[in-house]
């Protein structure tokens, strides 16, 4: 597969088979994240695959397991949201945030070196380190659908981060970025509609 048809099969699957990754996979996917560019040339990024059941289910354990569509909703009136395709996305999405990341095929953890506070940067150059690991992760869902497996990524909060790093006994100067669920598309999988963007509508020529 060429990296167009790579990128353009790349889609956000929440709904898993019950199949695990194998390991030599699993290598090729983080090999290929690891091919991105980093903002200070030495690919600071440790990966940390959680397969054993019950290390995973310690690890995302914080994580809210139910939402009701109205609390769903209710959260989105706060929002002030009203486009119908995102709303049905997040509808979609926000109940299954707990079982997609039980049920994919590997859980992957990615880490990366933050010498300063995360959260309160001098300048945009401080977030130089956390734009870098996103790269890595692109890279590694465009290759994953590569393989026919597709992903979903999570931003963790505040009390899951400090919990996530006590069970894997992270460097204190290691940041997680995300949940990185893989797997393979159960059967039913919803692939929730997004809206149809152009290059040709995107792009402003000399100024805006």
């Amino acid at each position: 597969m060429d990296a167009y048809t790579a990128i353009a099969s790349r889609k956000s699957i929440r709904d898993f088979k019950e199949q695990v990754i194998d390991r030599k996979t699993i290598k090729k996917i983080i090999n290929a994240g690891l091919r991105a560019p980093s903002n200070n040339h030495l690919r600071e990024w440790e990966f940390v695959v959680v397969q054993n059941r019950a290390t995973r289910l310690n690890v995302i354990n914080k994580i809210q397991k139910k939402y009701t569509k109205k609390g769903v909703e209710a959260w989105l009136d706060s929002w002030n949201s009203t486009d119908p395709i995102q709303r049905a996305a997040y509808l979609d999405g926000v109940p299954k945030q707990y079982t997609m990341l039980l049920t994919a095929g590997c859980l992957i953890l990615p880490f990366f070196r933050q010498p300063g506070p995360l959260l309160k940067p001098k300048s945009l150059s401080d977030l130089n380190a956390f734009a870098s690991i996103w790269c890595c992760i692109e890279n590694m869902l465009i290759a994953a659908a590569a393989e026919g497996i597709y992903g979903i990524t999570r931003i963790p909060f505040s009390a899951e981060i400090k919990h996530i790093k006590e069970i894997c006994k992270s460097p204190a100067d290691y940041e997680i970025a995300c949940y990185l669920a893989l797997g393979y598309p159960s059967d039913d999988a919803k692939q929730t509609k997004q809206h149809p963007v152009k290059a040709e509508d995107k792009i402003h020529l000399n100024f805006w």
